[in-house]
């Protein structure tokens, strides 16, 4: 997924969006909170990398994937670049080339390192990065200590926190990626015993929608990309929606009946990423002793038979849903479903980061958030009305909109409370190192 800095959409603060465009910011009071919640999630932050060497934090594993080092000061950069040296008199960068090596892919905002070639940067050290964080967290406190602090401004800070809590979730699964390519498959946090309750027979657990105009988008109270907008009117007809995530059994009994094997399944370019690939099963898993086994943040580990299916591309989604004889949701079938609900799961705060089986009961819905992104069938394209904000916001994700797939919920690296039913992830359809899983629908 690109990582766009936005313009948080608030439908409800529309003086906030017109201050951003006139650029005569409506000066207020520091919100209450703003640095406790600032300090709170930048601390996560740091406690992800407790316990990795510097070697760990540098290395790239792939031109998709980002250092661990090199996340921690990207998002230390937006804070310094877009929030405090314009809006913090006498602020003084910590080192003027971090500008150049943590700049992402913003062109307003002036060249970059190359990102494939990211894994080079040997220097700064992880304790340089660090310092470097130390620098902008104590220049963001002054800041935030004015009296004069602008909607304009906080509104931005909201932003660089969701914009930090997307590359916390990188951070761990690009880690992932990174250390099953290493063969001594090694542990990020140790194993431990997790718990295995029992999943519900999927035959028994669908709910019924009934067809209608529903009401979709961003239109609410709260931070919103501004993707997640226009809040709008949209058809559906009846569906229903199965009550959890696809797991690893049904997925093994995909494989089992040839499911990589049969081209008729598969859409062309995924059939061409099997053959190309060589894919025979989920990222990460391997046969030992005739049982599969995944790679995890917690090192090689039998799979969870009763658990979602995870590090699935939307080809092998698509492919799994026609074998079931079922689909994909549209992403507007998964928000009308989840927008009732409240925003519960398994997500990265409880150190488990790994998906766990269902614990719900068959005539609900169940996992909707957490444990592992839902693909859904629908392309990631602007909603009727979406109009690119000015400035450095026009660059960064309109322009993404093209050749992607959406999915939802967030996942056992998701941090809590990142996550809504508008939220709008997006990855290539042949993309399969995060957490994404899949879950079915079906017409009526």
């Amino acid at each position: 997924m690109i990582l766009p800095i936005l313009i948080p959409h608030r439908n409800e603060k529309k003086m906030n969006t017109h201050s951003l465009k006139t650029g005569t910011p409506q000066q207020t009071a520091p919100r209450p909170g703003t640095f406790t919640r600032y300090q709170s999630i930048r601390q996560a932050g740091l406690r992800l990398v407790e316990g990795l060497s510097d070697a760990d934090t540098t290395v790239q594993s792939m031109p998709d994937a980002s250092p661990v080092k090199w996340h921690l000061a990207h998002t230390t950069w937006f804070f310094e670049a877009v929030v405090l040296q314009p809006h913090l008199q006498g602020f003084e960068n910590f080192d003027d080339a971090f500008h150049y090596l943590f700049n992402s892919y913003y062109e307003a905002l002036g060249p970059r390192h190359l990102r494939p070639r990211r894994g080079m940067l040997t220097r700064p050290s992880l304790e340089r990065v660090q310092e470097y964080r130390a620098h902008v967290d104590e220049a963001m406190g002054r800041l935030l200590a004015e009296n004069s602090t602008s909607d304009e401004i906080v509104d931005l800070i909201e932003l660089g926190l969701n914009h930090e809590q997307q590359h916390q979730e990188l951070l761990l699964t690009d880690l992932l990626h990174l250390f099953a390519q290493n063969p001594l498959n090694p542990e990020y946090r140790p194993p431990i015993p997790l718990p295995l309750p029992n999943a519900p027979s999927l035959e028994k657990t669908w709910t019924r929608f009934d067809g209608a105009i529903y009401q979709v988008g961003h239109g609410g109270d709260g931070f919103a990309f501004d993707c997640e907008g226009p809040f709008h009117d949209t058809l559906l007809l009846p569906f229903e929606l199965a009550n959890r995530p696809v797991s690893i059994s049904e997925w093994i009994s995909f494989i089992d009946d040839g499911g990589y094997e049969n081209p008729l399944l598969w859409l062309s370019d995924g059939w061409a990423c099997v053959q190309n690939e060589r894919w025979t099963a989920p990222l990460y898993w391997e046969k030992r002793d005739k049982q599969w086994w995944g790679m995890t943040l917690r090192g090689i580990q039998p799979v969870n038979v009763d658990a979602p299916v995870s590090h699935i591309s939307y080809f092998e989604a698509d492919a799994y849903a026609r074998w079931a004889g079922c689909r994909l949701a549209t992403e507007f079938e998964w928000e009308t479903a989840a927008t009732e609900l409240d925003v519960t799961g398994q997500f990265a705060d409880n150190g488990l980061y790994r998906p766990l089986p269902s614990t719900g009961e068959d005539h609900c819905l169940t996992q909707m958030f957490g444990d592992v992104w839902e693909w859904t069938s629908s392309p990631y394209i602007a909603y009727p009305g979406f109009e690119p904000l000015p400035g450095v916001a026009s660059e960064y994700n309109g322009k993404f909109m093209s050749g992607q797939f959406v999915l939802k919920g967030g996942s056992c690296v998701t941090p809590q409370g990142h996550v809504r039913a508008s939220y709008r992830n997006f990855f290539y359809p042949h993309q399969r190192w995060q957490f994404s899983g899949l879950r079915l629908a079906r017409n009526v």
